[in-house]
């Protein structure tokens, strides 16, 4: 029987670059867009050979890529060879080791439980499955599609983008031989910044946990987990997607798109990169392979179970009447790792104006946090002056939100709030185009600083920006009512933006009921994505 665990993408509203360093925060939201992974028995296989009892065959299947790669898992210290010819996904390899190493962790020394593990692992029992078959896919908001609906001749909405069959092929960017600068930060598959990489990692590892029946996970119908459990379990797929995220990539990075593809929607904090290095440390056979990457020994991942993973979580959403909306300018994307690079190299190179900078977007975030903050406890205590404020400002120009303040204490308040929230993340822009300046890296580039003030001067949008480390891959923006979503789409369609159907998500890690390729996709003229 196949399981299959979904995970959200993210969008870093605020925290960008600070939130590699503790204590600063970074507001990050999940969204509608997922990654599956699918789990099930590879084949029938009634042969009873002893080497089975050594090595387990595991397919991985990548249809968006038209990849198929083949592996054997050696069962003695849970480590994977590749025997196909292909490259192979280092991120889905580090996720099977992982989630296989702690499953035997896990079950300890319960025999029973154990020999349950092995048989769930091998299958090589007559007329009953072997080895595994994973099946990894993306929604479409995760990469670029924008030639396939050029060449279908529809406009860049969210309805065409709907309208291709769900998983598409994924495309390539090509290279742009006019602009070297602008290649040097643009990644060999067009992304749109949703964190593809993070969300496959933590479905890959909920799924191969929950298949070989090692953890529970939240049901996407809602069932009622106990919450003690469902702690427990979440905590125990954070630690390994972390840990198999980190050894994909060859560094330690913030974990904010791992934390957020588990936990959903989140005010985050990160945790001390020692929990992972500590583990390195103790198991130099992990250390760092040609590739840059690097595989943790079995007692590395008990380590790593056993840890105080620090960060801080506290669960997070935009305020009532407040969507998100995303779109993909058509640069590509960008290589974030490269941007991230360049911003520490400067760091340290120019430490105190550095410092100035770093301080000064600290205060900004924080200014952006305390408006939604403000916002969310308004609509909660005052509902109907919050609506009746928030109506009023989606149909007025920014410069006229002050003539709306009326003789209610609260009103004031509300619309105060409102033009607090847009001017500290107006500071937010200026301080990371300062950065980005500074250490030679586009974090808000000129075309997208263009677009984006055309898009701040819409009426409805509260604020907008470039998610995360910025650059090429996508904007954002918040806007006040579902129905300003279709004024920001049709004028980002006019600058050859691609609205995305992505929406804001909260919820995190969870089993699906089905294989998703099974919903059938709805026709263009019946799609409605507000």
């Amino acid at each position: 029987m196949a399981v299959v665990v979904s995970a959200p993408g993210k969008v870093l509203i605020t925290g960008a670059y600070l939130v590699l360093e503790r204590p600063n925060a970074g507001l990050v939201l999940s969204t509608s867009a997922r990654f599956f992974a699918i789990v099930k028995p590879l084949y029938e296989l009634p042969a009873t050979e002893s080497w089975l009892w050594s090595w387990a065959d595991i397919k991985v299947l990548s249809p968006q890529l038209q990849k198929e790669t083949s592996y054997k898992l050696c069962l003695r210290d849970f480590s994977l060879q590749k025997v196909s010819s292909d490259t192979g996904n280092t991120f889905v390899e580090q996720s099977v080791q992982a989630a296989v190493s702690a499953g035997k962790i896990i079950i300890g020394d319960d025999h029973d439980k154990k020999d349950a593990f092995q048989k769930l692992l091998l299958r090589a029992i007559v007329n009953i499955f072997a080895g595994l078959e994973i099946t990894i896919l993306g929604s479409n908001d995760f990469y670029s599609y924008r030639r396939q609906i050029e060449a279908a001749c529809l406009p860049l909405v969210a309805k065409s983008l709907a309208s291709l069959p769900q998983f598409s092929l994924i495309t390539s960017n090509q290279p742009d031989a006019g602009n070297l600068d602008k290649s040097s930060w643009v990644p060999e598959v067009a992304k749109t910044g949703l964190g593809s990489s993070a969300a496959m990692t933590t479905a890959v590892v909920g799924a191969t946990l929950v298949y070989l029946g090692i953890v529970k996970l939240p049901h996407n119908s809602g069932d009622v987990m106990n919450l003690e459990e469902m702690k427990s379990t979440l905590d125990i797929v954070h630690a390994l997607s972390q840990t198999a995220h980190c050894a994909a990539q060859g560094k330690v990075g913030s974990g904010f798109d791992i934390s957020a593809a588990v936990y959903g929607s989140q005010r985050y904090v990160r945790f001390s990169p020692t929990v992972i290095s500590a583990a390195q440390e103790h198991h130099r056979a992990s250390a760092l392979q040609a590739s840059g990457s690097y595989t943790l020994s079995a007692e590395a991942i008990k380590i790593l179970l056993d840890e105080d993973w620090d960060c801080e979580r506290q669960d997070y959403s935009l305020p009532s009447s407040l969507f998100l909306i995303l779109g993909e300018p058509g640069f590509g994307g960008s290589h974030t790792p490269s941007m991230v690079g360049a911003v520490q190299k400067w760091r340290k190179k120019e430490a105190e104006s550095a410092d100035i900078i770093w301080k000064k977007l600290s205060f900004a975030n924080i200014g952006v946090e305390e408006g939604f903050r403000d916002l969310k406890d308004l609509s909660l205590k005052h509902k109907d002056d919050y609506e009746d404020v928030l109506e009023d400002c989606r149909s007025e120009a920014v410069d006229q939100w002050q003539g709306l303040i009326r003789e209610s204490d609260i009103r004031g308040k509300i619309v105060l709030a409102l033009l607090k929230t847009r001017q500290a993340f107006e500071e937010v822009r200026c301080l990371l185009r300062e950065m980005g300046e500074a250490a030679g890296v586009p974090i808000e580039p000129p075309s997208q600083r263009a677009l984006l003030d055309e898009t701040m001067n819409i009426r409805g949008v509260l604020f907008a920006g470039v998610p995360g480390a910025g650059g090429f891959d996508a904007v954002f923006a918040v806007v006040i009512g579902a129905s300003t979503r279709d004024i920001v789409e049709k004028e980002w369609c006019s600058r050859g933006v691609m609205t995305l159907c992505v929406k804001e998500d909260p919820r995190g890690v969870q089993i699906e009921d089905s294989d998703p390729r099974d919903v059938v996709s709805l026709p263009l003229n019946s799609l409605t994505l507000n």
